[in-house]
């Protein structure tokens, strides 16, 4: 294969494989379901997978050089919430699992998982919902003390809704939504990070397909906790560089756009590797990869989870363009076909000192 050439990826594979990701619940914490799902397609694909005790997944892809491992690194795991108690009148109060503002969930339908397996269907609503009743429901904040879940059963004060066998600690997925148009627009909630995954999922097939050995060693982590900051703080010690592969935000002073891979140069953790960041540049810049590259100050990621937990690597981050982020997000299949065109670009390369 001509490595100056860009990598053509099954687009139908990666839409299914993200229709099937963004369709199935997995708040951090609650990913058993969506690992195995992905195990499975993994191990049929042909490739090693090894799942660590807190459920991250290690899919190792060996390479001509095996010295200089190489990590590309993308979450399943999305925001959610958990339930915190159960009010008098049957609602239930919720904690979040991860970081959003209350009101991109407001009016959102969810499931709420209980521990023995069942599934009840459920509605956010702030404690003052409607307008004909409260004269400041407009103005009522959006805060977790002001947001409350509507069960979808019998369940009108704390006895009823206990005896469903909903509990204090039981998880709470947010309904998707997911629309992939004809036209390549994808709008969902959990494009960040399960577009990513599809971008990770296309390139092993493309790899299987076409018979393609990276030049590195490469292992690709499928993390599970990153939505709550330690998702790759451990990651093995044979790795020496990483890709975060995340979605890249898009707003005010931000160049992506939801066709471009983002490439990001800087976030709340501070600098990426330069050497690494002007590797990927150039790539795009050479493949015709429409990119941007961005500085996110609000942001982190898996390689800063990795870099904080100690790891002596170097990183970098890139991803596919996402509009409206941790809320009612889209994108576009350009993006995540770039992000993976440019991954493999990059694993083709060898180890830069």
């Amino acid at each position: 294969m001509n490595h100056d050439s860009i990598l053509e990826l099954d687009e139908s594979y990666v839409v299914q494989w993200l229709e099937k990701l963004l369709k199935t619940p997995s708040p951090s914490g609650y990913c058993r379901q969506i690992m195995a799902m992905l195990q499975e397609e993994v191990e049929r694909l042909g490739y090693a997978v090894e799942l660590t005790p807190k459920g991250n997944a290690i899919i190792t892809v060996p390479g001509e050089d095996t010295e200089h491992v190489l990590a590309l690194s993308a979450h399943v795991d999305t925001l959610g919430a958990m339930v915190r108690s159960i009010k008098a009148n049957g609602m239930i109060r919720f904690t979040p699992i991860g970081g959003y503002a209350m009101h991109t969930v407001e009016g959102e339908y969810c499931l709420i998982h209980t521990r023995d397996g069942r599934e009840f269907e459920g509605t956010v609503l702030s404690t003052k919902p409607s307008v004909h009743v409260y004269s400041d429901a407009k103005e009522w904040k959006r805060e977790e003390a002001n947001m409350e879940i509507r069960i979808d059963d019998i369940a009108s004060s704390k006895q009823e809704t206990e005896a469903l066998g909903i509990a204090v600690g039981d998880f709470i997925s947010w309904d998707a939504r997911t629309r992939i148009l004809s036209n390549g627009w994808v709008k969902s909630r959990h494009l960040d990070d399960k577009a990513s995954v599809a971008a990770l999922m296309g390139l092993l097939k493309a790899w299987k397909d076409k018979g393609i050995q990276p030049k590195r060693t490469t292992k690709m982590i499928i993390s599970t906790y990153e939505e709550v900051g330690h998702g790759t703080a451990y990651i093995p010690s044979d790795i020496v560089e990483m890709i975060a592969v995340d979605m890249g935000a898009i707003g005010d002073d931000l160049s992506a756009t939801e066709k471009d891979v983002s490439i990001c140069a800087k976030d709340s953790s501070g600098p990426y590797d330069y050497e690494m960041t002007s590797t990927l540049i150039e790539l795009a810049k050479r493949l015709k990869i429409p990119y941007a590259v961005d500085i996110y100050p609000h942001y982190g990621s898996d390689a800063s989870a990795a870099l904080r937990g100690g790891s002596n690597i170097r990183a970098a981050l890139i991803g596919p363009g996402v509009h409206a982020s941790h809320g009612m997000e889209r994108t576009h299949v350009q993006a995540i076909v770039g992000t993976a065109a440019l991954l493999h670009a990059y694993t083709m390369e060898p180890y830069r000192k």
